[in-house]
């Protein structure tokens, strides 16, 4: 597919997310319209799959009939089959395209019905609401008692098709749903091109074209892409194959799944996130990319407070945890293994560097992670000053501090970091620090960095070179002679010295200008005095 093509797609499912855009907020569209994408999906895939197993008997799918006895047989079998590869089942009644057609049947013979004849054909015939919510319902409900039923479970509880935000009436809702499955009823997302991953990528388009106009909301679901192919490039540096990748704070799962683009397997993923409409999302973010429901586990917890994963470890590990958010900080915390080496645990109001301890234990002695954080973590002192002196004095776990720039993540503008830590380090002695904050391209309100402005960040963190006013590699005793302190300007000089100036100049300039001055009084105090007015001075 052209990138032309590409963009194409992903601008047809703006305009039909815009739909909704008058009838509810942006988050609450969001929910609806990517989770028909995620039926649409799931439907092609199951009729793809059905067709597959049925081609020797030279049917397909939609030709069963499913109320005869041999379309009883078919369906028992292919469901069973289905639910161990899929993991989810569809009747072909089921499927969005029978649905959408429902919804918009027999448009032309309604033209030819009387006038007052048409709302009630219309009800009558075009009524998809219930059907659609028991469909919903049962691509989970397929699902119970299997190994896939915690990835689908509740998986479409964000939908209620019986909302008022939709339509005041049934009819008014019912209208607004059909003329959407319409739509994207027309659109191909090339499933069988199995190289493609069309919709992965569209998918991706209206995930960040939600958060960008999210507001503070954002930070809850979505990195940044530029900043997530950083991390991505960060964590897979010398790797070619990861048998598990994790994030702690997962949001929508984009950074997961960024991370499996940057090798050429990832075997096993791994999330955890607090909010449950954007648990859903990763779930649904994962499956229609292609992972299949045994290659992953997300769940959805307090990362901190009821972590899920206690016991693995992992070969990548990726962050955008919230900036200084609240935990509880609770003493009984000091017994836990993931704190209780430290002897101080993150301020309550600050869990920064609780994250990151969280992050350290779940990393396996061969692994790479990278976090990002607000830039005080750098420099703030307490508790969070002696938790980076241990991880750096004791464990030798710091690898390199990326300053990136101000305002480029959705919903704050501060001037945030990246955090690189391993377990194994390659270079024992030192401390890579770079300096991005001034390499971006401003986007109208937002900045982002640019291609070369990655490849720079990635390039001199793989080569660890030291460039004047960008990176340098700092000793650890270094780093000790500044108290463990990391703020960036400490290693990195960026001072620009400014031109001197030559006062001599400066002082003839004014005499100059002086003269210049006084010439210009003479002539407009003669042009008052042929006019027989009072000079202004």
């Amino acid at each position: 597919m052209s990138e032309d093509h590409k963009k194409q797609l992903e601008q047809q499912l703006w305009n039909i997310a815009n739909t909704l855009r008058g009838k509810m907020n942006a988050d609450e569209f969001r929910d609806y319209i990517l989770g028909f994408i995620f039926y649409k999906y799931l439907s092609e895939r199951m009729e793809i799959y059905a067709n597959a197993i049925l081609k020797p008997d030279g049917i397909e799918f939609n030709d069963i009939d499913e109320n005869a006895t041999n379309g009883k047989e078919y369906i028992a079998a292919i469901r069973e089959e289905a639910l161990e590869k899929l993991g989810y089942f569809l009747k072909p009644s089921e499927l969005f395209s029978a649905v959408a057609k429902r919804g918009n049947h027999n448009e032309e013979v309604a033209l030819d019905l009387a006038a007052e004849e048409v709302h009630s054909y219309n009800t009558k015939h075009n009524f998809i609401l219930e059907d659609l919510q028991k469909i919903l319902n049962n691509v989970q409900n397929s699902t119970m008692g299997t190994e896939s039923e915690e990835d689908f479970d509740n998986l479409f509880e964000d939908m209620d098709l019986n909302s008022t935000k939709l339509g005041k009436t049934p009819a008014a809702r019912n209208e607004i749903i059909a003329k959407v499955l319409a739509h994207l009823d027309k659109i191909d997302f090339k499933l069988e091109q199995t190289e493609l991953d069309v919709l992965g990528d569209a998918y991706e388009y209206l995930i960040g074209k939600f958060a960008s106009g999210a507001g503070k909301k954002a930070g809850e679901f979505y990195t940044p892409q530029e900043v997530s192919i950083v991390l991505a490039k960060l964590v897979t540096t010398g790797k070619t194959k990861l048998r598990s990748v994790y994030d702690p704070t997962c949001g929508s799962g984009s950074l997961l799944l960024r991370v499996a683009k940057e090798v050429e397997e990832v075997t096993n993923f791994y999330g955890q996130e607090l909010n449950r409409t954007t648990y859903n999302l990763a779930r649904m973010n994962m499956i229609l990319h292609g992972v299949h429901y045994r290659d992953f586990d997300v769940k959805q917890e307090d990362t901190l407070e009821h972590p899920q994963h206690l016991e693995h470890r992992f070969e990548a590990i990726v962050a955008n945890p919230p900036f200084s958010a609240n935990w509880s900080a609770n003493q009984l915390f000091m017994s836990d293994d993931r704190f209780s080496q430290y002897g101080k645990l993150a301020p309550k109001s600050k869990a920064d560097f609780a994250f990151v301890q969280h992050m350290v234990h779940h990393l396996a002695e061969n692994g790479q992670m990278a976090v990002v954080l607000p830039h005080g973590a750098l420099f703030r002192g307490g508790a969070e000053g002696h938790i980076r002196e241990y991880l750096i004095k004791d464990k030798n776990y710091l690898d390199a501090v990326i300053g990136l720039p101000a305002n480029i993540f959705y919903g704050t503008s501060i001037p945030t970091c990246i955090l690189v830590f391993k377990k194994c380090k390659e270079n024992p002695d030192d401390i890579l620090f770079i300096d991005a904050s001034e390499h971006f391209e401003k986007v109208k309100t937002q900045n982002m960095l640019r291609d070369t402005d990655i490849e720079k960040i990635v390039s001199t963190y793989r080569n660890r070179t030291t460039e004047d006013k960008y990176s340098y590699v700092a000793t650890l005793s270094e780093v000790a002679e500044n108290d463990y302190n990391l703020n960036i300007p400490r290693y990195v000089d960026t001072f620009e010295e400014e031109a001197p100036v030559d006062i001599k100049a400066v002082a003839q300039e004014i005499q100059t200008l002086d003269a210049h001055l006084k010439k210009t009084d003479a002539r407009i105090a003669s042009f008052c005095e042929e006019l027989n007015i009072e000079t202004p001075f």
